[in-house]
């Protein structure tokens, strides 16, 4: 295994205010503002899991960034509304090229997607021709140009086992998802040296900590974690597959290791049940402090105005150059081929 010699890139986290409270009234204006013009123009919202509740609560779809991306593909909306971060709304303009696409805040972008310049990786890619490059989704439409196929959290393992077996292959650019794929896969990878600041927040301590207080809970843990906590876990899985899996559990509580925005969906399909978040190592430098949730904050940038705003406005709109659309399509269309196939 090969990690590339690059700095790991974190989130300004100082740069983004603590959030106020939206009043249910104005709440209830914005969100008949913004059904009246979702039919006015054609459009279809679709949310992360990790948006505010506000947000997912008025949204077409919610879900992780396979099964938006498979919404985004079958769209017959005129306007996409993609709430969420910069590079899940290039992939929806991706696959729909004569669509609008709207992203309510342009600054929403991704700790993880910095850490792998496209430049950056090109220059890496020369240094082996026989290179096969898997790109985790959560990576910008030059880099996605530049790979073979794209992966997803939720279907990362059954990409990297149909990827050809005669290729070097080259994971970008998580490498604790990479580093968990192999471990299920038993295949080698060269893995890129980037990670998600707020999943790499959680630490063998805290969880261990919490799990003393809760020790009838199930441990569900998303493969963007570190090992230390990855290796607690009673599930490692995709934000879609913790909520697949805490709905069959026959247990009632969860501690859930993963963005804090999940909690609110999970709580609406798994009414009955508990979920915990999982501290994070904030937790043990402030004790007092009575929330240590991970939440990242380009995820929270959006609010249910800046919805509003983009539909109103049809502003900021994701574009992209015929170049970049036509040559970052063919590894998303790989990866949705290879998902729809049956488990062998």
């Amino acid at each position: 295994m090969i990690v590339s010699n690059l700095t790991e890139i974190q989130a300004p986290v100082d740069q983004f205010p603590l959030r106020k409270p939206v009043p249910k009234a104005q709440l209830d204006v914005l969100s008949r503002e913004i059904l009246v013009l979702k039919k006015q123009l054609n459009a279809v919202i679709l949310a992360h899991n990790y948006q505010v509740p506000d947000i997912q609560d008025i949204a077409d779809f919610v879900g992780d960034s396979l099964g938006l991306s498979q919404q985004a593909a079958k769209t017959q909306a005129d306007v996409i509304v993609f709430s969420g971060v910069h590079f899940m709304a290039e992939t929806a303009k991706i696959l729909n090229p004569g669509k609008i696409v709207v992203l309510p805040d342009m600054d929403a972008g991704c700790s993880l997607e910095e850490s792998c310049p496209a430049d950056q990786l090109g220059a890496f890619q020369e240094t082996n021709p026989n290179f096969y490059t898997i790109a985790y989704i959560n990576c910008s439409a030059e880099v996605k140009a530049l790979s073979d196929v794209i992966c997803t959290s939720g279907n990362a393992v059954k990409i990297v086992e149909a990827a050809p077996k005669d290729k070097n292959l080259l994971f970008v650019p998580d490498e604790n998802l990479g580093a968990w794929v192999m471990e299920q896969t038993g295949r080698p990878m060269t893995l890129w040296r980037g990670n998600c600041y707020a999943h790499v927040e959680f630490r063998r301590e805290s969880l261990l900590g919490l799990r003393g207080r809760f020790p009838e809970a199930k441990v569900v843990v998303h493969p963007e974690s570190l090992r230390e906590v990855r290796d607690m876990a009673d599930a490692v899985c995709s934000t879609e597959k913790m909520i697949t899996y805490c709905k069959a559990s026959s247990a009632n509580q969860f501690i859930v290791v993963t963005e804090s925005g999940i909690i609110h969906r999970m709580q609406k399909e798994c009414p009955g049940k508990e979920f915990l978040c999982a501290p994070t190592f904030d937790a043990m430098r402030a004790p007092t402090d009575p929330c240590h949730c991970s939440e990242c904050k380009f995820m929270k940038m959006n609010t249910l105005e800046k919805v509003r705003d983009c539909m109103r406005d049809l502003a900021p709109r994701v574009e992209l150059s015929e170049d970049i659309l036509r040559r970052a399509r063919l590894p998303i269309e790989r990866m949705l081929e290879v998902s729809a196939r049956p488990q062998s």
